[in-house]
């Protein structure tokens, strides 16, 4: 691991606060959500940042590398491309699952909207090894993983995050984006020990670090990336840098933005965590021994294993599980055997608000036409229809719903959200277009 990059302190960007991160001081390096860069008309301010020296790392969001099915070919040369047209050293994704269904189980696909966290099984490790070898193969520079946050348990895990990451570094040599925020999340959601996890994994296998804010409502800590960086997340961050230097450390914000100075002075506190760390931490042990290498001794029984079975049906059987967690979540469907339901609710409450908050920026007309009737129209929607194609494709499905039902009430706002679905419906049209279309014509009718 003696090549990764020295990334410096970060700041992710977006296009929301693209100009504060250009004007803030003692940025090294910015992280982009690789699904909003369009390599052949790349934002402006990336273009400045890039011809100041400043590196420019794409993260990926979609990939589902720890899903049933193998990586779409598609997303992973999107990926590529990206990292290409960036000139981006590595480029990372998520350890998580964000789809489910389909050939693996004769089921209809599912979409999440969201990360979802993988059962920490031999099963799930051998799928997504296979997974990150394929995503490997596949792009032109190296890949990092990251640790996400959860709020629920899967039933009958065999290994903790720890020695799940790295028996993953093992089988891989993948490289790791710890994000301590995360770890601070699961000790708060599932009681496990940020210390312990740290101890556990490689930690010259980390190619950089995640910091981010959350908040904590009815015992349950929500990792919302729209609030200040809190003291127990910097506590884990200087355990972190206790145990090594860490190539990067990157600043998320992807919501409620705050003020600049806010931001600078976020900035400022996590490199005065690390200095202080720093000068109590003892002298970090060289790659290949220490941590690495105690990692190696206590998962060697794991890795024997590796080859028993075949990765088909240990795809199959993955799949099987994800997708009925999934269903749970976004269909309605019972609990699966050993989930507690409780947290299920949570979580699907969960979902169904991010999903609430992404539809409306990005058609914004919406909660504009329904006013404060959008978003407990929308939650209502979301509780029995799953997602089957994206945001932009749930918007359209939502007002379909809306229209079908002759809502809302007030003709005037009908006849608007009308104009609205079918202007961006007419190049295709839904799956009950006869039925929407004569609604469509009544509504602009004034009937």
């Amino acid at each position: 691991m003696n090549d990764t990059p020295q990334l410096g302190i970060g700041i992710g960007w977006r296009p929301e606060i693209a100009d504060t991160v250009e004007a803030l001081s003692g940025v090294d390096w910015v992280e982009a959500v690789a699904e909003n860069i369009c390599p052949g008309h790349l934002p402006d301010s990336l273009v400045r940042l890039r011809e100041r020296g400043v590196t420019v790392v794409p993260h990926g969001v979609s990939l589902g590398l720890g899903g049933a099915d193998r990586p779409d070919a598609r997303r992973l040369a999107d990926l590529a491309e990206r990292a290409e047209a960036l000139g981006a050293p590595l480029v990372t994704e998520h350890i998580a699952f964000v789809r489910a269904g389909g050939a693996l189980t004769a089921s209809p696909v599912l979409e999440a909207g969201h990360l979802l966290p993988v059962p920490r099984t031999r099963d799930a490790l051998r799928v997504l090894c296979e997974n990150i070898r394929i995503a490997q193969d596949s792009l032109p520079v190296p890949l990092a993983v990251e640790n996400i946050a959860a709020l629920i348990n899967w039933p009958d895990e065999e290994m903790s995050e720890g020695r799940f990451l790295a028996e993953l570094v093992e089988r891989t040599g993948v490289r790791l984006l710890i994000d301590v925020a995360n770890l601070h999340t699961n000790h708060v959601n599932r009681g496990e020990d940020p210390a312990k996890a740290l101890d556990e994994l490689p930690v010259e296998a980390i190619a950089y670090v995640h910091v981010a804010g959350g908040v904590e409502r009815d015992g349950v800590w929500h990792d919302t990336h729209a609030h200040p960086v809190t003291a127990p997340v910097l506590d884990v961050l200087a355990e972190l840098r206790a145990r090594v230097a860490p190539p990067g450390v990157l600043l998320e914000r992807d919501d409620d933005f705050p003020p600049a100075a806010e931001l600078a002075g976020e900035l400022t506190t996590i490199r005065e965590t690390i200095t202080a760390a720093a000068a109590v931490a003892p002298p970090c042990p060289p790659t290949g021994t220490g941590t690495g290498a105690r990692t190696r001794e206590v998962t060697g029984a794991v890795t024997e294993e590796r080859d028993a079975g075949g990765i088909d049906a240990a795809r199959g059987r993955l799949a099987l599980g994800e997708a009925a967690l999934l269903s749970s979540l976004v269909a309605g469907t019972p609990a699966p055997e050993g989930f507690d339901p409780r947290r299920l609710r949570v979580q699907s409450r969960a979902l169904a608000a991010k999903r609430a908050g992404v539809v409306a920026k990005i058609a914004p007309e919406l909660p504009e036409i329904l006013g404060e009737g959008f978003r407990p129209a929308f939650l209502a929607y979301a509780a029995h229809t799953p997602m089957r194609g994206g945001y932009r494709r749930d918007a359209l499905d939502f007002a379909e719903s809306l229209l079908i039902e002759r809502r809302p009430e007030d003709s005037a706002a009908r006849r608007r959200l009308t104009l609205w679905w079918r202007e961006r419906a007419a190049s295709r049209p839904p799956r009950r277009a006869t039925r929407i279309f004569r609604v469509a014509r009544a509504a602009l009718a004034g009937r």
